[in-house]
Formats: C-alpha cells, sequence, structure tokens
C-alpha cells in the first residue's frame, strides 16, 4: 500500500513542537518512525500533517540526576544500549530495550514513541512499570509527572493527553541488593513479543524489602501483578517463595481480560505468565545478589 500526502513540519525545540500541535490538532508526532510510518503504510492512520520531533536535543539522551536517570523521549533504543548507567541502574528496562525488534529497529526506534503510542505487546509497558519510571509530559499550559502504572492504568489508550509532549521517562537509580530483569516469549511467526515478564526487587537482610512485576501481552495493556509483589514483600527469597509468588501472577485478572488473538489463544497466555514470572523474578534476584535456583 502507499500512504497518502501530508504537510511535513520539523520542530527545533520542545515548545516549538506544542506550538505545532496547537497549529494542527490532528497531526501525528514523528520521531524514530517505527510506529507511525508502518500505521501510514498500512492504511491505519491517515494524517494531513505530520511533526517530526526527532532532532530536538532536549528530549535526547541519558542523564543522571537526583538519583534518577533521566532518559529524553526521542533517545533510541540502540543509544539506551550504550548507556552504561542504564544497564548498571535500571537492568529491567536496559534488558527490554535490548531485545525490541531487530537492529535497524533499535537505531531508529525511540523509547517515547514506544510508550506515546504502544502496541499491546510492547516490551517497555512491563519493563517501566517494573522500573517504577514517572513518565514527564508537557502540555500548552504545565508539566505533568505521571507514575508509569497510572500511565498504562486501564484506558482505551495512554494517559498522554492530545495537546501534550512526552518529553521523558525518569527511572530511580537502583540501590545496593537490588536487581531487575525481563523475561519474554518471541511470536514464532512475527518479530513481536508474545508475551513478557519485567521484575525489581530489593534484599535486605535476607528479606525483600521492595518488588515490582509488571508484564505485557497478556492484557491490552501493561499491567502490574500485583498479587506476585504482596506475595514477595517482606519474605526471604528461596525458591519456593519465588515459585509460590509466580503462581499468584493471574491473580486479579479476569479470563476475559486476557489477549486471544491469531499468535496465541488467552489459555496459552494464561499457562506461560507464571512460567515467565517465575524466571523474571529468578534471574532479578540472583542480581540482587541472591541465588534462588536451588
Amino acid at each position: 500500500m502507499h500512504p497518502g500526502t501530508f504537510e511535513y513540519l520539523s520542530a527545533e525545540s520542545v515548545d516549538h513542537a506544542l506550538d505545532l500541535l496547537a497549529d494542527h490538532p490532528d497531526a501525528e508526532m514523528l520521531a524514530g518512525g517505527q510506529s507511525l510510518l508502518p500505521a501510514i503504510t498500512n492504511d491505519e492512520a491517515d494524517p494531513d500533517v505530520v511533526v517530526d520531533i526527532g532532532e530536538i536535543d532536549a528530549i535526547r539522551g541519558v542523564e543522571v540526576r537526583n538519583d534518577v536517570v533521566e532518559i529524553g523521549a526521542a533517545t533510541t533504543y540502540a543509544e539506551l544500549q550504550d548507556a552504561e548507567r542504564l544497564r548498571n541502574d535500571a537492568a529491567a528496562l536496559a534488558e527490554a530495550v535490548s531485545v525490541i525488534g531487530d537492529e535497524q529497529v533499535r537505531n531508529r526506534g525511540t523509547i517515547g514513541g514506544n510508550l506515546a503510542h504502544p502496541v499491546r505487546v510492547s516490551d517497555l509497558s512491563a519493563a517501566v512499570i517494573a522500573s517504577d519510571a514517572t513518565i514527564v509530559t508537557k502540555g500548552p499550559h504545565s508539566e505533568r509527572r505521571i507514575t508509569a502504572a497510572e500511565f498504562f492504568a486501564p484506558n482505551p489508550a495512554t494517559d498522554l493527553a492530545a495537546d501534550e509532549l512526552l518529553t521523558s521517562v525518569d527511572v530511580p537509580i537502583s540501590t545496593v541488593n537490588t536487581g531487575g530483569a525481563y523475561v519474554k516469549q518471541q511470536s514464532v511467526t512475527m518479530r513481536y513479543s508474545l508475551l513478557g515478564v519485567a521484575a525489581r526487587l530489593t534484599v535486605e537482610g535476607g528479606q525483600v524489602s521492595t518488588v515490582r512485576v509488571a508484564a505485557n501481552g497478556v492484557t491490552e495493556r501493561g499491567v502490574g501483578l500485583e498479587p506476585v509483589e504482596d506475595a514477595l514483600r517482606g519474605e526471604r527469597l528461596g525458591a519456593d517463595t519465588v515459585e509460590t509468588a509466580a503462581s499468584r501472577a493471574l491473580d486479579g485478572i479476569g479470563t476475559e481480560a486476557l489477549i486471544d488473538d491469531d499468535q496465541a489463544s488467552a489459555a496459552y497466555r494464561a499457562d506461560l505468565l507464571p512460567t515467565y514470572t517465575e524466571q523474571a523474578l529468578e534471574r532479578a534476584a540472583e542480581r540482587a545478589g541472591v541465588d534462588v535456583s536451588a
């Protein structure tokens, strides 16, 4: 299929992008193009105006400020892969980024584009929830800071307003004895993830002091697995503890909410979720300094 014609506008700054969006309320934002261009090509989007924000320096790059890793929304996956602080301080997110698509996709795709226009199997939705990330947006009148869990709370779309621009993703720096991980099952027929689980936990005095676990590819949006977290918090990590917690991965998720499509049935996804939850927890525990494989 061939895309229709549209007006192309390049934003020089965040404020300029917001001005262009105010002048063209139905415009589509373009960063890396890995979501928008396929949608246009497949006739799923037909914009009259496209605003390119990919060259705004203010929303590119990775910096550490006040115990937070600040990731500019226009930062590509490849740039994130090269960011040592992300690998050290936000392992779940770094691992999710490393398994997105192929090298060509990672060279162009951006974290902001992924989160602003998520597909239900998006690797990053689970990773940002488990990482306790904050999504920062800017609108014509104010800036908003939205927790990742709220950003992906069950809505028809994300919590991004039509007149807002996603500007950064802020991830708390991992403390000592904190480990994170992301594991996924990839579709056999497509390169998209079939299902993924992200986990981040901290161990103090042999017990789990903080824990976040989330999944993608299970429901229409990334979802936190709170029953798993509740089963681990305050407990000593061990093989039995992890297995028991992982067995609760489906608690609170109605069978009617599970994705059932050509790639996998709802029943198959339900079978996979506890297994991948256990794997993510085991890997996160190991990185936190606790071997639960025995």
